[in-house]
């Protein structure tokens, strides 16, 4: 058997079992494209209670979903400082152009008219409750959810204080947090567009 014949002899035992590696493969996606009607395929459970409850923790701007515990902004200061910090900067500076700047901001809401003023929590926040919320689901960057309830309210109220925003006596619970009106919240609107949720004819 010469070179060339064994070449051609291996091409095409290698075209045979590619054609039938890919003919297995049709087959497999045809049932994932339910060609032969799958009721089930034996994948993951049926979440539990207790599992859904674990992450369904999404705040409302009216506190609902707030959950039990307080904290103080000297409590708030600690947490700020051992999670916070490191990237927003000890004072709430922010470390541009990563992390913006939290705290400190001018006391203006003309951000049309310079595009550069920082926007912080005391002039670009509209809802007191929706801060709670992102901190708890989202920081601190490394380690998202990492901060018991406790300790979310607390560095909430560190920066609330911060901001001028409540006094450093201040204990906020899910009440206290709902009750609080930000600077902000005026120079919010509604969005009222059609098919907008405030346009009440979301189908």
């Amino acid at each position: 058997m010469t070179y060339a014949t064994t070449v051609r002899l291996a091409l095409a035992a290698a075209v045979a079992a590619l054609v039938a590696t890919t003919g297995c493969r049709l087959d497999a996606r045809d049932d994932y494209l339910g060609d032969k009607d799958p009721k089930q395929f034996n994948l993951g459970h049926t979440a539990s209670p207790a599992e859904i409850a674990a992450v369904n923790i999404d705040v409302s701007p009216d506190g609902a979903g707030l959950p039990a515990g307080s904290g103080t902004p000297e409590q708030g200061a600690a947490v700020f400082a051992g999670a916070c910090a490191s990237c927003h900067g000890a004072n709430g500076e922010g470390k541009p152009p990563a992390y913006p700047q939290l705290i400190g901001g001018p006391k203006t809401f003309d951000f049309a008219s310079d595009y550069k003023i920082p926007r912080t929590i005391g002039n670009y926040w509209p809802y007191a409750t929706t801060l709670y919320d992102y901190i708890r689901r989202a920081m601190p960057l490394t380690a998202p959810g990492s901060l018991t309830s406790e300790q979310t309210y607390a560095v909430t109220a560190y920066l609330l204080q911060r901001e001028g925003i409540i006094p450093a006596n201040t204990t906020l619970d899910a009440k206290a947090l709902a009750a609080i009106q930000m600077p902000a919240k005026s120079h919010f609107v509604l969005d009222d567009r059609r098919g907008s949720i405030g346009g009440k004819n979301v189908r």
